[in-house]
Order: structure tokens, then C-alpha cells, then sequence
């Protein structure tokens, strides 16, 4: 079991920009993956970005140009730098840590991320 603390959310103007942080309970080389996903009402989550523990990327086509991913292996902490920010991004963000390739998820509780003018 990991721990995942979100923080950085908040109410942001269109256009602005966010760095979302996620502190890790354990040491994240020895997770699989780290990932980022947002809910919204009445929908269902859905994957944001993620990065694998060999420094592979992925994203979702519409975040594709305006967020990024990272890692800090010696503070355990994985971010989401979002920048160019529209309304459809309002939602609330979730850190995810699958610690194998075929499971093991555990999630954080969530930031609030709302853009708005």
C-alpha cells in the first residue's frame, strides 16, 4: 500500500497555469508508474498523464502541448505542470501509483482544479 498526497489545486483564470505536486509514501523508483487522472461529475475518470519508472510518457490527446509530468525520485514527489488552461479542465485531480505492471493501485484523495474567469 502507498500513500498519495495531492496538493496545488486551485481556482484559476483561463490561459493560467498550475503545477499540481503528489508526495509518495515510498520510494517511486520501485513503483511501476505514476500517474495523474481527473473526474468530473457524472463522468468516469479518466487518465490525465503518466509516467512509467523508465521515464516513459503518455497523455491524454487534449492535455497533449499544455501539461507535463515529472518526477523528483529524491523528494519521492511526482508533479503536473498544466499550463494553457481551459474551462474543460476544471476537475478534481487524482495521483495514482500502480506498483505493478498488471495492478496494485493506490490513489490519493484529490485537488480540486478549477478554471474559470
Amino acid at each position: 500500500q502507498v500513500q498519495l498526497v495531492e496538493s496545488g489545486g486551485g481556482l484559476v483564470q483561463p490561459g493560467g497555469s498550475l503545477r499540481l505536486s503528489c508526495a509518495v509514501s515510498r520510494n517511486i523508483v520501485n513503483i511501476y508508474a505514476m500517474g495523474w487522472y481527473r473526474q468530473t461529475p457524472g463522468k468516469q475518470r479518466e487518465l490525465v498523464a503518466r509516467i512509467t519508472r523508465a521515464d516513459s510518457t503518455n497523455y491524454a490527446e487534449s492535455v497533449k502541448g499544455r501539461f507535463t509530468i515529472s518526477t523528483d525520485n529524491a523528494k519521492n514527489t511526482v508533479y503536473l505542470q498544466m499550463n494553457s488552461l481551459k474551462p474543460e479542465d476544471t476537475a478534481v485531480y487524482y495521483c495514482n501509483a500502480r506498483i505493478y505492471l498488471l495492478g496494485g493501485d493506490s490513489w490519493g484523495q484529490g485537488t480540486q482544479v478549477t478554471v474559470s474567469s
